[in-house]
């Protein structure tokens, strides 16, 4: 009863933000960066912000979540609040980095650190190195959530997809909290989108990813690679996509629209046709995780997927 609750909460939150913001002329406006033509209503990330701490907060007064999880999750609403009032003002950068910084210390803090980063034929236990790596790795997981939120459907599907996944493989009542409150978002968002999830809804999931993944990984060291390929094409995507910016000389910091995501609308596939592209090639990254027993070849095996993935992009439209 709790997921059906959940659902309809993030569904008709997200139906009231959007007449809300288009009352209050609170769209997106269209720009260089922009993938979309019409100005549209932002925010929806609020009711999915909502809807997960409320089956949060339930799931740990019903003793159906660890402790430490628990509390490592919830420090995501200082990142939902702090990114609504972006959406909104615009913050500082500096502001902006302080938060996630302060976030990502309380989150590590709150699971003990990340105990063990293996490569299989070695591994790194040196608390001083795992816990810098898992600091740096959450931060970037929020912010490359966030690049990779600009067409209808692809960051909730990403999530929702990511929620199913780890429920399947690890359980966990928590993924079904998260794949509710997502969708009761994404159907107003998925193809024709009617409103954007804006930064308070990226930066959270990004920062839900980055937690899952470390939380995992202390419980068997493994599943952090099974996490980075479940992540895959999106944390593929950003960071090919920053190397390459940066060996061309670009000014990081400037706008941009040289994703593969943002490059295959540009060669004339439709919002929803990109969308469907990420959850088809999401179901060959789980296929492999769930067939492939060696975790190694399974990551081999996920690196020649994604590098064929971008290579099929590059021939659609060039990365210039």
């Amino acid at each position: 009863m709790i997921y059906i609750t959940l659902f309809i909460t993030s569904f008709f939150l997200t139906y009231f933000i959007k007449n809300y913001m288009i009352k209050k002329s609170l769209v997106a406006s269209v720009n260089e960066r922009s993938s979309h033509s019409t100005p549209t209503p932002h925010g929806g990330g609020i009711a999915i912000a909502v809807a997960w701490f409320i089956g949060l907060s339930y799931l740990y007064f019903s003793n159906q979540i660890e402790s430490n999880l628990f509390y490592a999750l919830l420090f995501g609403a200082v990142i939902s609040i702090v990114s609504f009032f972006d959406d909104i003002y615009e913050l500082s950068p500096k502001l902006r980095l302080f938060v996630q910084a302060t976030v990502t210390i309380c989150g590590l803090y709150s699971l003990g650190g990340f105990d063990t980063l293996t490569f299989g034929i070695f591994d790194i236990s040196n608390p001083v190195f795992t816990n810098i790596f898992a600091f740096f790795m959450i931060i970037w997981f929020i912010n490359l959530y966030n690049f990779l939120d600009g067409i209808n459907g692809y960051a909730g599907s990403e999530a929702l997809f990511l929620s199913l996944a780890g429920f399947a493989l690890f359980g966990g009542n928590h993924f079904l909290v998260l794949a509710m409150a997502v969708l009761g978002f994404l159907f107003w968002n998925y193809n024709h989108a009617k409103i954007f999830m804006g930064d308070v809804g990226s930066t959270l999931l990004g920062y839900n990813v980055a937690i899952f993944t470390i939380f995992y990984a202390n419980q068997e060291s493994s599943n952090f690679w099974i996490w980075i390929i479940l992540f895959g094409l999106y944390w593929f995507d950003a960071t090919l996509t920053l190397i390459r910016r940066k060996l061309n000389k670009e000014k990081l910091s400037q706008a941009h629209k040289k994703h593969a995501y943002q490059r295959l609308t540009q060669s004339g596939w439709s919002h929803f046709k990109v969308t469907n592209w990420l959850i088809c090639v999401n179901i060959v990254l789980f296929s492999i995780v769930y067939f492939v027993i060696n975790i190694f070849v399974a990551v081999l095996l996920a690196i020649i997927v994604l590098i064929s993935c971008m290579k099929f992009v590059d021939n659609r439209k060039k990365f210039e």
